[in-house]
């Protein structure tokens, strides 16, 4: 079943393309709390990138599940890999993106909340003349 979802899917972590390419020529630099795993080669236009970086994730694939720390070394803000990262006592713990699931925010006025446009006072449809 893992052979098929890499051979049809690039959502659920890996193709086999990128495992052949992360085999061939990626070099691990680290892992984060999500346990995502990030690695890094030579650019073949080392004038314009010096390399390439990218993330195999644990499961599912999305974006929002990389840390502020990696994020910007992804995106070539920092060349060095963050360390181990400590949160402060104020930050709450990641949250996944629902946006576009069932489990998304919908305030009560919304029509995908009920199923029908509900006027609140605070709330008037607009209407054409």
């Amino acid at each position: 079943m893992q052979f098929l979802k890499q051979m049809f899917t690039w959502w659920n972590g890996q193709t086999l393309n990128t495992r052949f390419y992360t085999w061939r020529k990626g070099e691990r630099v680290g892992s984060d709390e999500f346990g995502n795993v990030y690695y890094r080669a030579p650019s073949a236009l080392p004038a314009s990138i010096p390399e390439r970086r990218w993330v195999i994730y644990n499961g599912y694939s999305e974006a929002s599940m990389i840390p502020p720390g990696w994020h910007g070394w992804m995106h070539h803000r920092t060349d060095s890999p963050p360390g181990p990262y400590t949160p402060r006592e104020w930050q709450k713990p990641h949250l996944p993106n629902e946006t576009g699931t069932a489990n998304a925010y919908r305030p009560p006025a919304s029509i995908l909340a009920t199923g029908k446009a509900v006027n609140t006072p605070d709330y008037q449809a607009w209407k054409p003349e």
